[in-house]
C-alpha cells in the first residue's frame, strides 16, 4: 500500500510538475503577464515548502525520541551540504559560461553575447546539462516523498505537494532553455519528463532505503526539511526581494500564504482519510 502510494505521489508530482509547467508556458507565463505569474508561482512554492518542513517533517522527526541536539545538527549540516552543492553548481555553471563565451567571441570577431538567465541560475549552459540537473534534482526530490511516506501517509502527501509546486517554476525554467536548444516543443516537454520521472525512482530507492534503515528515518526526515527550507529561504524567497507596489507586495504575500494553507488542508484532509 505505501509503496503503491510512494510510486503514484512521486509519478504525479515529478511528471504533473513538468506537464503544468507546460501548460502554464502555453497559456501565457512566458509573456509581458507572465513575469507576475511566475512570481505568484515562487510565493505559494515558498510558502508550501516552509510549511511542510517546519509545521510537518521536523516535528514528526522530533516525536521519534532522537535527542534533540543530534537533530539539529543533523539540520546544519545538511543546509551546508547544500549551500555548497549550490556553490559547485554554480561554479560549474559559470566555468562553462566563460569557455562558451570565449569560443563565441574567439568564432565572431569577438562579439561576446550574455548567456539567458532565469529562475536565479545561470540558464544558457546548454539543454543535457539541465536534464542532468534536474534528473539528480527529482531523484533527490523522490528519496524525501519515500521518507515521508513511510513515517505516515499525510506526511508523504504533503512532501508529494510541495514538490509538486516548488518544481514547476524550475520546470518551466527548464522547458525554456530546451525549446531554445531544439526546435520542437514536443520533444523538450518530453525530455523534461522523463527527467521528472526520476522522482519515481528516487521514490522506490528510497522505499526500500528506509525500510531496511528504520532507525534511520528522523534523520531522512529532517534532512527532507532542511532540503524544503533550503530551497524556500535560498532560492525562491530572494527572487521574491524586490521593490515590489503595495498592491504586487499584497499579492506576493498572499500566495505565499496560500502556499501555507494548501499545504495545511491537504494535511487535514489526508489526517482525517488516513484515520
Amino acid at each position: 500500500m505505501v509503496l503503491l502510494a510512494i510510486v503514484l505521489a512521486t509519478l504525479a508530482s515529478g511528471i504533473g510538475s513538468v506537464w503544468l509547467a507546460a501548460l502554464l508556458l502555453r497559456v501565457g507565463v512566458d509573456g509581458t503577464r507572465g513575469r507576475v505569474a511566475a512570481s505568484h508561482l515562487l510565493s505559494l512554492a515558498a510558502g508550501a515548502l516552509l510549511a511542510t518542513a517546519f509545521t510537518h517533517l521536523l516535528p514528526e522527526a522530533f516525536e521519534s525520541g532522537v535527542e534533540p541536539h543530534d537533530l539539529f545538527a543533523v539540520f546544519l549540516v545538511a543546509v551546508v551540504f547544500f549551500f555548497l552543492l549550490d556553490k559547485a553548481e554554480l561554479w560549474h555553471h559559470g566555468h562553462e559560461h566563460a569557455h562558451a563565451a570565449h569560443e563565441h567571441a574567439h568564432d565572431h570577431g569577438g562579439h561576446d553575447h550574455h548567456p539567458a538567465q532565469g529562475q536565479g541560475r545561470p540558464r544558457g549552459i546548454g539543454g543535457w546539462a539541465v536534464l542532468t540537473g534536474d534528473s539528480l534534482h527529482c531523484f533527490g526530490d523522490g528519496i524525501l516523498i519515500a521518507s515521508a511516506f513511510v513515517a505516515d501517509l499525510r506526511l508523504g502527501l504533503v512532501a508529494a505537494l510541495a514538490v509538486l509546486t516548488h518544481e514547476i517554476p524550475h520546470h518551466i525554467g527548464d522547458l525554456l532553455v530546451l525549446r531554445q536548444a531544439s526546435a520542437s516543443r514536443r520533444a523538450a516537454l518530453v525530455k523534461v519528463s522523463l527527467a521528472g520521472a526520476a522522482t519515481a525512482v528516487g521514490g522506490l530507492a528510497g522505499f526500500f532505503l528506509v525500510e531496511g534503515l528504520h532507525d534511520w528515518l528522523p534523520y531522512f526526515l529532517v534532512v527532507a526539511s532542511s532540503s524544503f527550507a533550503y530551497v524556500a529561504l535560498a532560492d525562491l524567497i530572494p527572487q521574491l526581494q524586490k521593490r515590489l507596489s503595495a498592491r504586487e507586495t499584497l499579492a506576493q504575500v498572499t500566495w505565499l500564504f496560500a502556499g501555507i494553507v494548501v499545504v495545511m488542508l491537504v494535511s487535514g484532509l489526508a489526517h482525517h482519510h488516513h484515520h
